[in-house]
This record gives C-alpha cells, sequence and structure tokens, in this order.
C-alpha cells in the first residue's frame, strides 16, 4: 500500500519535522506517515502523506487543538 493521501496542517517556527515526529510518536503512533526530506524554514505549513482517509480523519480529529 503506498502513501496517496496527503495532510497539510498549520505549522511555523523552525525545526517542524522534530516537532511533528515527536507529537505523532506520543499521539498517533499507530498512523503511518511519509514526510518530506525537509521543510522550509520560513513556511507555515506541513504536508504529509498518509496511506488512507481513515487516516486522514483520525489525525485531523487528533490536531483539532493542538498548536505544533
Amino acid at each position: 500500500m503506498t502513501f496517496q493521501y496527503t495532510f497539510t496542517l498549520a505549522i511555523s517556527g523552525p525545526n517542524k519535522l522534530p516537532r511533528f515526529r515527536a507529537w505523532a510518536a506520543e499521539h498517533a503512533a499507530e498512523i503511518a506517515v511519509s514526510l518530506p526530506p525537509q521543510v522550509p524554514a520560513k513556511t507555515d505549513t506541513l504536508t504529509i502523506r498518509l496511506k488512507s482517509v481513515a487516516d486522514r480523519e483520525t489525525l485531523t480529529a487528533r490536531l483539532a487543538d493542538i498548536r505544533l
């Protein structure tokens, strides 16, 4: 199964990838994600790839009140 679905979340500041990885390991370990190799520091978003629509909906619900 490939990562066919995308999810873009609002995240600003430096070290976006390590911050998201740490959050995902603690709060969404069962969801497989594919992260880009790097993200420019000046952007305010992070786009990740997911395997299913259900994963995207689960991640959306868990990130609803979280500020990364």
